[in-house]
């Protein structure tokens, strides 16, 4: 049987910047149990007292150094260049027995220009192509014989080198999601490798990313 304490922290692990409010104390503990009051109430079918809930929040331990260690802050003050690649387009297809084929084909012409941005990934249902919107009809001529399930334009993409060992450093991607999420820019796609990150934004917010993620080093 679940008790206060879970369903509150059930809760809180659902919203991450809630968490991290809590564990540096800028929250209001009584606003925050009346916030609480009616999903824990749902969640345990019964009516639940704010003092409950109350007391639940004061004895959680939030997981330590959300965004704080000393090793996370190197590691952000470090990251490498910001490149920005604007006029994209990004392609969904149907996952094939001759997708491949296809992407071998736009592969050879794009190997002609090293201007061009590219990337590809294959999900276990669709696969996403983004690439300069200069070889458009490249693309559309090279899979007409595949399903398209959609495609957009009009989008810019801004990669970070990322430094070595960054995939032992808790909290990277999160610190990068956080900031670009409060102040409002929705990421169309992101693309990783092992030391270079990427997000897709719409041409209108690129300015704005680019200036969150700057912002980030300092």
């Amino acid at each position: 049987m679940k008790t206060i304490a879970a369903c509150v922290e059930e809760l809180l692990v659902a919203q991450p910047f809630l968490e991290e409010a809590l564990s540096r104390n800028i929250i209001n503990y009584s606003a925050l149990a009346e916030e609480l009051s009616k999903p824990v109430s749902d969640m345990l079918r019964k009516p639940v007292k704010t003092g409950a809930i109350m007391m639940a929040l004061r004895r959680y331990n939030p997981p330590k150094d959300l965004g704080s260690s000393p090793r996370l802050k190197r590691v952000i003050k470090s990251l490498g260049d910001i490149t920005v690649r604007s006029n994209l387009s990004d392609f969904t297809f149907q996952n094939s027995n001759t997708l491949i084929e296809s992407h071998s084909k736009i592969l050879g012409q794009i190997n002609l220009n090293a201007n061009v941005f590219y990337a590809f990934t294959r999900g276990i249902l669709e696969s996403n192509i983004i690439v300069s919107s200069s070889q458009k009809q490249h693309v559309l001529e090279h899979f007409k014989n595949e399903k398209q399930k959609g495609v957009k334009e009009n989008l810019s993409a801004i990669s970070i080198s990322l430094p070595e060992n960054n995939s032992k450093v808790t909290g990277l991607y999160y610190q990068i999601f956080k900031r670009l999420a409060w102040e409002g820019i929705a990421l169309y796609e992101v693309v990783s490798t092992t030391n270079e990150f990427t997000v897709l934004v719409e041409d209108d917010l690129v300015d704005k990313a680019f200036s969150v993620i700057k912002k980030l080093k300092q």
